[in-house]
């Protein structure tokens, strides 16, 4: 092979590898639609259902989000009455909230959905805090261990704190678990 053949593969080679660098940066995927003047990977929120339970505009559209490894007591289900320290619960996450924009994180050892099509995410504020760990640390709601999910053993040591020094409905209520371990607001009285 002469000189000018391998300076002329040489300078293909480059040509090609810029070339590839070109596409790939023109290839990367557009970033998330969000509203307002969010960040980059934070939603804005546009419904509060409950303690547990977001709306948030996703892709041009609104997403139901079903907090992971969190149970507060029920407010809207038509099948059971208001549970003690329900309203409290959707207070107490629609002031967390307020108006801020959230991160959404999957658990990789959760599905993606639940059976109602909800998103199931951990749900982020801006300054970094957990939505689901702040609702169990002050007792305005349970570790929800039925399904595996990584901050199954950190969430069930807030709820233990939380009962332990009466916080929230662990003070107000009378929760009652059940033989599948899972903790349960009793009826308002």
């Amino acid at each position: 092979m002469t000189r000018r053949t391998k300076k002329k593969l040489i300078t293909l080679a480059i040509g090609l590898v810029l070339l590839g660098f070109g596409y790939l940066n023109n290839k990367q995927p557009a970033p998330t639609e969000v509203l307002g003047t969010t960040s980059p990977g934070f939603y804005k929120v546009s419904e509060i259902a409950d303690g547990d339970t977001i709306t948030v505009h996703m892709d041009g559209k609104e997403e139901r989000v079903r907090m992971i490894g969190v149970d507060t007591p029920e407010t809207k289900d038509p099948r059971k009455p208001v549970q003690c320290f329900g309203q409290a619960a959707s207070a107490f996450t629609k002031q967390l909230i307020g108006s801020q924009p959230v991160r959404l994180e999957a658990d990789p050892l959760g599905s993606n959905r639940d059976r109602y099509d909800r998103l199931l995410r951990y749900v982020y504020l801006p300054d970094s805090r957990l939505v689901e760990a702040e609702i169990i640390k002050e007792g305005y709601g349970f570790a929800y261990t039925s399904f595996p999910f990584t901050k199954s053993d950190e969430f069930t040591a807030y709820q233990r704190d939380a009962r332990q020094n009466s916080r929230g409905l662990w003070g107000s209520c009378q929760p009652q678990t059940d033989q599948n371990g899972n903790t349960r607001s009793n009826d308002e009285q």
